[in-house]
């Protein structure tokens, strides 16, 4: 183990033993290694799956499709569920908070071919969402849980469907075991927790030892844990201290896509490669922005890239200067320019391997519909639909 690019947490982690860390089958879909890309708006598009899957095998899933506006054929929705044309296994992720829009989405999705696996998303946190109870809210009724997943199981004929959902709305409102129960009753493949609150959002450390209860309450189907997955051998501990069955990788791998390639020697019992030094970064900029041009047009991709560029240059000496300049670039000539500056013999910090990317820090009270405590077991959908942030 290379002391320099491993954290003090992860010095002295004992590599993978063979056959420790088994594939996982979802359904007839073998994850192997069993590591999935957590869909995240805006970020998990088709460039950026294809990015990651050139690093590392595994499951990666799309970013969020509502089920209202995919029944309604919106354009931009139908757009964002495509997926390239040799993309295997075709993974969507799917909001609804009503079990009539998510069966029929789920009805079309399977009779068009359009998918390998659905996931549900049950754990956003946003205020907008969860004020209307939707995203993190929905498992705080159970009932309404439950028949938005039989809608989906119903429908999905053999497509596996797999749930993922946070812990609860806060400290005092825990929801995940409950929700790990009704996934497995009804039919769904595999859960996935993010071992944070809604109320947490992305603050403080994830609590792993709630994915451990959820594996022991969820026995039958495999159990995948979310949080703080900042270096690959974060996945081997999260693994032997709860027993969950693989990993779900999020903020992670934002500007660093080869984390994948290093989940991947980990799980096959071998030290992951030194990072890339500033030149071969500057090369996985390039062919992310080209494959976002590529997918909508040099003046949409190009903005997109925008946050992206602040992700990978994120740590560099000097870098600040570099984003400044990059968070302005229109054109991929203007890229090439601001890159051109840049110095591809510097190595990658080792301080910036578990730096924070993505989603702010800091908490919030979950804001819910007035009167949502007084009947949990109330099965009506919320009024409205409107999707998140991700969870």
């Amino acid at each position: 183990m290379d002391d320099l690019y491993t954290s003090p947490l992860n010095r002295g982690v004992p590599p993978a033993r063979p056959g420790e860390l088994a594939p996982v089958s979802i359904g007839p879909i073998l994850a192997d290694p069993p590591v999935v890309l957590a869909p995240m708006a805006g970020i998990t598009n088709a460039p950026f799956r294809r990015l990651c899957r050139r690093f590392g095998a595994g499951l990666y899933v799309s970013e969020m499709i509502t089920a209202r506006a995919l029944v309604e054929r919106n354009a931009k929705t139908l757009r964002l569920a495509e997926f390239d044309p040799d993309e295997s296994p075709r993974s969507l992720q799917l909001y609804g908070v009503d079990p009539h829009y998510v069966g029929e989405a789920v009805r079309m999705l399977v009779a068009e071919d359009r998918v390998d696996h659905i996931d549900m998303n049950f754990g956003c946190p946003v205020r907008k969402v969860t004020r209307r109870g939707g995203g993190a809210a929905i498992p705080a009724k159970p009932r309404l849980l439950q028949s938005i997943v039989r809608a989906a199981v119903r429908n999905a004929g053999p497509i596996p469907v797999t749930i993922k959902f946070r812990m609860g709305i806060d400290d005092g409102w825990l929801t995940f075991l409950e929700a790990g129960r009704i996934a497995e009753a009804e039919g769904c493949r595999a859960v996935a927790l993010h071992a944070r609150t809604a109320a947490q959002l992305y603050d403080g450390e994830a609590d792993w030892n709630a994915i451990g209860e959820l594996k022991q309450a969820v026995r039958t189907i495999p159990v995948f844990g979310n949080g703080d997955i900042w270096e690959a051998w974060d996945a081997l501990r999260m693994m032997r201290a709860t027993g969950c069955d693989g990993v779900v990788v999020g903020r992670g791998c934002l500007g660093r896509p080869w984390l994948f390639r290093d989940l991947a020697a980990v799980f096959a019992g071998r030290t992951p490669p030194p990072p890339p030094r500033f030149g071969e970064v500057m090369e996985t900029m390039h062919e992310h922005a080209r494959l976002l041009c590529a997918w909508t047009g040099e003046r949409h991709g190009i903005r997109d890239f925008r946050k992206h560029a602040t992700w990978y240059t994120k740590g560099f000496p000097g870098s600040t200067k570099l984003r400044d300049k990059l968070i302005r670039i229109d054109s991929l000539a203007d890229l090439d320019a601001v890159l051109a500056e840049g110095d591809p013999e510097l190595a990658f910090p080792p301080g910036a391997m578990r730096m924070k990317r993505g989603k702010k820090g800091g908490r919030q009270k979950v804001v819910l519909p007035e009167g949502f405590r007084d009947d949990l077991e109330d099965a009506t959908p919320p009024e409205a639909e409107e999707p998140g942030d991700g969870g």
